[in-house]
């Protein structure tokens, strides 16, 4: 299958419709308490002594407020609900491209994983460090000093040159100057989307095996371009 729809991961069930569900039932079944409490508060006054008009008015103001409640939750939900059908429309327009992505992750794919990195400008010591998933430094190395586009490449072992699993890690990029001051650096990642991922929230798209969220893309290209 090579069509747009068949790369896109098909949406499910999140966490955050099943909280608003349940939210919405519990703001639904305060009200028919109320419903009844007052109903019943009606049928069993005292005729002589009958229930306080401003007393009686604001219970239905606080009927009416619930109710409110009730049709902005709804109203929200659809609007997140179009949002997110949007975003997802939007993404599909990146299959097949080529895309830059901050945030300083790679995928780790058969024992090898590439970045760039851009120094602001020359460094006496540059600094790179790969962490894995679960944040543990795996290898700690020198980079380049020079100014501008740089880059990385990773056979995916550690400082003791044992063999990482594939995943996603992240690189770190410390440089100074020789004044001992920082040197400002980015990081980025390049790499042709394969497919959508629409199973969370907000869409991402695939790297690889490397999950981008939108958010993270700083350049789209025509693949080979």
């Amino acid at each position: 299958m090579t069509t747009a729809a068949a790369n896109a991961t098909t949406p499910t069930t999140n966490t955050s419709s099943s909280t608003n569900n349940s939210a919405m039932q519990q703001l639904s079944g305060n009200m028919n308490t109320f419903l009844t409490l007052l109903t019943t508060q009606l049928q069993h006054q005292d005729p002589l002594s009958p229930m306080d008009s401003t007393q009686f008015t604001q219970q239905l103001v606080e009927y009416s407020q619930v109710e409110q409640q009730i049709n902005t939750n709804t109203n929200l939900t659809n609007l997140i609900s179009l949002q997110q059908t949007n975003s997802g429309a939007a993404a599909v327009g990146y299959l097949g491209k080529e895309v830059t992505a901050t945030g300083g992750q790679a995928a780790l794919t058969n024992g090898s994983a590439a970045w760039n990195y851009s120094l602001a400008s020359s460094a006496a010591a540059t600094t790179l460090t790969v962490t894995n998933a679960s944040g543990q430094t795996v290898y700690s190395g020198t980079g380049s000093t020079t100014s501008g586009s740089n880059s990385f490449a990773w056979n995916g072992q550690d400082s003791n040159g044992i063999q990482q699993p594939d995943g996603t890690y992240t690189l770190a990029v410390n440089a100074t100057a020789g004044d001992g001051s920082a040197v400002t650096s980015t990081v980025t990642t390049t790499g042709t989307v394969s497919e959508i991922n629409l199973s969370g929230t907000t869409p991402q798209v695939m790297l690889g095996n490397l999950a981008v969220p939108l958010s993270q893309i700083s350049l789209v290209q025509n693949s080979g371009s």
